[in-house]
């Protein structure tokens, strides 16, 4: 038991045991000495548990100690660097019970508060806590107070002197050495004396604290592979869609370009046409009336309208009419009906259908039907827009009708509002038309242009006033246009000589006969927009600012094609496509919107079609027109202007050409198809994905073995056409050729990508 006092390496240790053993008696002092020689020939670890000097001090030494144990034990306290204090009242000094003691010096906790595996010195996995200990060790009573340091500070410095060769550092690993070996030492012997399991509790707290950390060790692991698991899985996914999955943009452009026959046709008259998505795919689809003949002699048809999906120009569904289809418009949104709703209009019903579907939700039964549809405010007030029709009177002493109908339930708004507008030509509206004071008009006539209010014809057909109260206003400055009170119409234009009005049409970007659909976010445009009239051989540009008063006029050929709007300058006002026929050959033209002046013409040898140009908004901002034509007369070699006599027809060309112009190159333009066949419509749509569009005509072509003509359906990318197109120059351009560096004008093209305004 002596022998684990000190160990050999600790010289301080054996100093302070050896020199107070000596004032207790001789015998100690030799055993001592004895025990000390033998541990140090062992070779013993450096590191032995303090706790053995206490258990030795306690059984062999203090027997002995008497009354210089408390000097003892205050000078090997010191030299080990053991924790303790004094008693508060007797001044006592015990290293051996007061190790964990509540009331610790500034020193002391330097030591105690060392962190042990990570814990802290009160963690369930140490060695138990030490306020706990602290408080169940006990004091020795009866060492003397006025125990002098200075003497003890004194002797030991002497003997620090004479073991020069252990450093500093050496002493201070020493210290907390032996104060780790005293704590397990003292809790062994706690548990000792309170009957415990002594070293093998020890080994059973070990166990514990093994099994812990294994615990740990899987919990760490489980979390990091919930967090890496999903890791790998999104960046496997990533990669896979970024380099191993094929792009399809290539695929889809291919099936945007299709052909599709449908049925036997009745000439060359434009069947209905019209776009818009109803499958979803953020495509438009195409809308058809086709005529189909059961039997050689045409005795026999069948009338039908058919939907074509977009992107493969496969049949989505075919409804069977009673009557050719004369007007397709979709657009319509009822609350009880997901998919939008498209309107089928004959000549003496309206049918309802679910676009999707083509399955029929209402029809209206209506005779002489000559117009389109026009979308109306709620007139009744069941949250839902109505509709008005153009009709002809059963009344000879009247020209024309307008009747209103329910567009939830189909239903007539009471009867039909006849008008006697003194005038014959063509059928001019319906358009419904906003005033500057919110008050809606309704825009018609026959080769004239009337007005009369929408609440005045909703009183006349019903006997009462629009639910609305929006809708019962009046305008003082439109209803001042009046002849007379007692009379509801109000002249916009009267025809002078045979200056009959032929078109009037909203100053909208992209507004055409196809695209007339009934959608809010379209007609809310138009009934706000400037108007555009064409008379005779005169254009005209109404403003609504002004209570459609004229602004300019343009002095022109009479023309038998509606005109297009479009950006060709950069002013940021829409200008007009204006085409018109005559001795064989055809003449195109730009007006500037903003004056009325000319920027830009060309002549062409005349196709024969009644074909309406079409306008699409490109990415500089400005407008591409894409028009149907023959090859362009150049100014020097005009022969057919010169020897075709007045009245006589040109022969038929063999070839139809179809051009692309773009104001950046106004003397270049891009052919971009030609063809024998017969266009008798056509419409643009776009496709904002790619940034392109996609030209959509619908031809006559004669087939063999006395077949009767069929509908061609064929839908074209404008991109794909742009690469194999070819650059034709008109006018004065080939002098100017020489001045563009060669491809630029390809190049330019092949850039030029669409948007949708």
């Amino acid at each position: 038991m002596i022998s684990n006092l000190a160990c050999s390496q600790c010289p301080l240790c054996f100093y302070t045991v050896y020199k107070y053993i000596g004032t207790v008696t001789d015998v100690a002092k030799q055993e001592f000495l004895i025990n000390y020689k033998s541990h140090d020939a062992n070779g013993l670890a450096q590191s032995q548990t303090v706790g053995s000097v206490g258990l030795w001090v306690r059984t062999s030494l203090l027997p002995h100690v008497g009354s210089v144990r408390g000097e003892m034990a205050a000078a090997l306290s010191r030299a080990l660097k053991l924790p303790g204090k004094k008693g508060s009242e007797l001044g006592e000094y015990d290293p051996l019970t007061q190790a964990d003691s509540d009331d610790e010096s500034e020193e002391d906790d330097l030591v105690l508060n060392y962190p042990r595996n990570g814990l802290g010195r009160d963690s369930c996995l140490g060695t138990g806590s030490s306020k706990l200990r602290g408080g169940r060790s006990g004091r020795l009573v009866g060492a003397e107070d006025g125990v002098q340091d200075d003497d003890e500070d004194e002797e030991e410095d002497e003997w620090r002197e004479r073991l020069p060769s252990k450093s500093r550092q050496d002493r201070n690993d020493m210290k907390g050495v032996q104060y780790w070996s005293h704590r397990d030492s003292d809790g062994e012997r706690k548990r000792e004396d309170r009957g415990g399991p002594g070293a093998m509790g020890g080994a059973g707290l070990g166990l514990h604290s093994s099994d812990e950390q294994k615990r740990l060790r899987v919990k760490n692991a489980i979390r990091s592979a919930f967090f890496l698991v999903p890791l790998v899985c999104a960046t496997v996914v990533v990669l896979l869609c970024a380099f191993l999955i094929p792009c399809q943009k290539g695929d889809l452009e291919k099936r945007l370009q299709w052909e599709k026959a449908l049925g036997g046709t009745g000439g060359v008259t434009p069947p209905a046409l019209a776009l818009w998505d109803v499958d979803g795919d953020s495509v438009e689809d195409v809308f058809l009336g086709v005529t189909e003949s059961t039997n050689e002699t045409h005795t026999t048809q069948i009338y039908s309208a058919v939907a074509l999906s977009g992107v493969s120009g496969q049949v989505l569904w075919k409804k069977v009419m009673s009557e050719a289809v004369m007007y397709i418009q979709c657009g319509l949104q009822y609350s009880t009906v997901p998919s939008p709703v498209c309107l089928l209009i004959c000549k003496s019903y309206i049918m309802a259908v679910n676009g999707t579907t083509g399955k029929k939700l209402w029809s209206s039964s209506i005779k002489s039907i000559e117009s389109q549809a026009v979308l109306l405010p709620d007139l009744q007030g069941d949250s839902h827009p109505d509709l008005l029709v153009a009709t002809l009177p059963a009344d000879d002493k009247f020209d024309l009708s307008l009747t209103l109908i329910s567009g939830e339930t189909g239903a007539l708004l009471g009867r039909a509002v006849p008008f006697n507008v003194t005038a014959q030509g063509t059928l001019i509206g319906p358009w419904l038309y906003e005033t500057q004071q919110g008050v809606y008009y309704i825009l018609f006539g026959l080769g004239n242009v009337k007005a009369v209010s929408l609440r005045d014809i909703y009183f006349q057909a019903t006997g009462k006033l629009p639910e609305t109260q929006a809708l019962r206003k009046k305008d003082s400055g439109w209803e001042g246009m009046k002849k007379d009170n007692f009379s509801s119409i109000i002249q916009i234009y009267s025809p002078r000589d045979h200056d009959q009005a032929r078109f009037l049409l909203p100053l909208v970007a992209g507004f055409g006969r196809n695209h007339n659909n009934l959608d809010t976010a379209s007609n809310l445009n138009s009934t706000r927009s400037d108007w555009v009239l064409v008379y005779g051989g005169s254009v005209q540009l109404l403003l609504r600012q002004r209570n459609l008063r004229k602004k300019w006029t343009y002095k022109t050929a009479s023309s038998q094609s509606q005109p297009v709007a479009g950006h060709f300058n950069s002013d940021g006002i829409l200008d007009l496509f204006i085409q018109h026929s005559s001795n064989g050959v055809m003449k195109t033209l730009i007006i500037d919107g903003a004056n009325g002046t000319r920027l830009w013409a060309a002549e062409f040898v005349c196709p024969h079609l009644r074909l309406e140009t079409s306008a699409i908004s490109t990415s500089t901002g400005q407008s591409a027109f894409l028009f149907w034509a023959s090859d362009p007369i150049k100014a020097q070699k005009n022969v057919t202007k010169t020897t075709v006599s007045p009245g006589v027809a040109v022969a038929e060309p063999l070839i139809r050409k179809l051009y692309m112009l773009h104001p950046t190159y106004p003397t270049v333009l891009l052919e971009l198809a030609s063809t024998t066949d017969t266009a008798v419509t056509s419409a643009v749509r776009y496709q904002d994905h790619q940034k392109d569009a996609s030209y959509i005509t619908v031809s006559s072509s004669t087939m063999p073995n006395s077949v009767p003509s069929t509908y061609i359906v064929k839908c074209v990318s404008l991109r794909a056409a742009i690469t194999k197109g070819q650059t034709v120059w008109i006018g004065d351009g080939s002098k100017t050729a020489g001045a563009l560096k060669p491809g630029e004008v390809s190049k330019f093209f092949r850039h030029l990508t669409f948007r949708h305004q």
